[in-house]
Formats: C-alpha cells, sequence, structure tokens
C-alpha cells in the first residue's frame, strides 16, 4: 500500500467510516481519485464500499476470509467467466476450497442441469439456488474460518464419484510447477478430486504463483488447463500439454 493508502485505512478504522469526499479534501485529490483508492482498499481486502464512501474490515478470522474472498475481485471474476465457459450445461463437477471457486459457482448459475460435488459450503449454497442443478456436498469437518469441509471422511465421499470436471483453487504453485497446500488434509482432498475427475482446471491468481506452502498435491502435468489472470509465466514453458487460458 502507499502512504496514502495507509492513512486512508488508518482512519478508517479510526472512525468506523471515511467518505469519498473526506479523501478529496484530505489528501487534495479529486473524487474520481478517491473513488480509485476506495476502489483499490476494497480490492484488496481492507475495506467494504457503502454509499459515499467504505467501512474497516475487522480483525478476526472471519474478516481474514472476507479479505481473502475481495482481494482481486476484478481478476475472480475475470478467472470465474472464462472457467464457466467452459463448462457445459449439464455437465457433472467436483468444486473444491477457494474464494476463486466461490465466484466460479456465481458464473455458473448460468449453466443449466449441472451436477456439481463440493466440499466447499458457500459454493453449496450458491449454486443450489438453481432449481435444476443437483448438488451434493460432502461430509466432514467444517472449518469455522473459510466453511470448506475437510478430513478423511470427505475424502472418502469425493471417491465415490467420477465427474466430467474438477474445478480445483490451490494456495500456491512452485517454480518447478508443484501444486502446494497448507492443509495437509485438503491437500489430500484435492488429490481425491482430481484422481476422479476425467478434465482438470486449475482456477490461480497470479500471486499463487509467487506464494509457496509446505504440502505436495500434484505437478501441473497432472492439470489439463490453467485459468489465470496472469500469462504462463516464463519458467513454467516446460509444460506443453498445459492449456493456459488468460483471463484478462
Amino acid at each position: 500500500m502507499t502512504p496514502r493508502d495507509q492513512k486512508i485505512l488508518a482512519t478508517a478504522r479510526a472512525q468506523g467510516f471515511i467518505s469519498v469526499e473526506d479523501i478529496a479534501q484530505q489528501f487534495d485529490v479529486t473524487l474520481q481519485t478517491a473513488r480509485r483508492d476506495l476502489a483499490k482498499l476494497a480490492d484488496l481486502g481492507w475495506l467494504t464500499r457503502v454509499r459515499g464512501g467504505a467501512t474497516p474490515l475487522g480483525e478476526n478470522d472471519t474478516s481474514e476470509y472476507i479479505r481473502r474472498k475481495q482481494s482481486g475481485r476484478a481478476a475472480k471474476r475475470a478467472i470465474a467467466a472464462q472457467t464457466a465457459a467452459r463448462i457445459p450445461d449439464g455437465a457433472s463437477l467436483f468444486i473444491n476450497i477457494g474464494t476463486t471457486n466461490e465466484a466460479v459457482a456465481e458464473a455458473l448459475l448460468a449453466r443449466t442441469g449441472l451436477q456439481v460435488v463440493t466440499n466447499n459450503i458457500h459454493v453449496a449454497a450458491t449454486l443450489s439456488a438453481r432449481s435444476d442443478a443437483r448438488v451434493i456436498i460432502a461430509g466432514g469437518e467444517v472449518r469455522s474460518e473459510d466453511g470448506g469441509v475437510v478430513g478423511e471422511a470427505t475424502r472418502d465421499f469425493v471417491e465415490q464419484f467420477r465427474l466430467d470436471f474438477a474445478v480445483l483453487g490451490i494456495s500456491a504453485v512452485s517454480t518447478d510447477g508443484v501444486l502446494l497446500e497448507h492443509d495437509y488434509r485438503e491437500a489430500r482432498i484435492a488429490q481425491a478430486i482430481m484422481a476422479n475427475a476425467r478434465h482438470c482446471i486449475l482456477v490461480a491468481e497470479g500471486i499463487k504463483f509467487q506464494r509457496t506452502a509446505m504440502t505436495r498435491v500434484a505437478d501441473l502435468a497432472q492439470i489439463n488447463e490453467v485459468v489465470s489472470d496472469i500469462a504462463k509465466p516464463a519458467h513454467l514453458d516446460g509444460f506443453d500439454q498445459l492449456s493456459w487460458i488468460q483471463s484478462n
């Protein structure tokens, strides 16, 4: 964040609200610039836009999930739109944990007759709004921080299905093309999903290719397509079989 961003955020936290006009006056910028500042901080997940300004998000575990959900919203929506375009009406698919996957679920509301197996409560809630969709949620332990369902029971449940597609979110991708997760249980479930899908689509913002995590899930060689907001990094050129779709 820039020094101005930091001051805007500090003011919002101190007052509980900051208006577009306050920013324009305090920093001697136009209203348009002030709106862009707020949009950027909201996109990063630090503020929530409201009429006339923005309010700060809290600092607890729930707000951490909200920050992740709001971070890079434009990129997530673009990735989601490209991914949904690759899923035909009537398809069966897995969707796992992740805020980008939740954006995909929203984009999939335009599809008819989907059959979805998921371990993401938010995905299930979104897609169940369609009366013609069959949504099956895996059993297991629900993580309070993000609504993900994990555990051995979840993995066993996933292995009972054989579906057309898997839409996979991931925590990180290493420079040598290894898909990584922070949670061992989540990694095991992702492995089961990949093993039981005919076509695997990885949805990943560019930042995921700059991060690391401890638990190995799979290699990019086991993925059919990547949908991302960035072009394929040069260090991954060796994965010739991989179809890379840049969303913007």
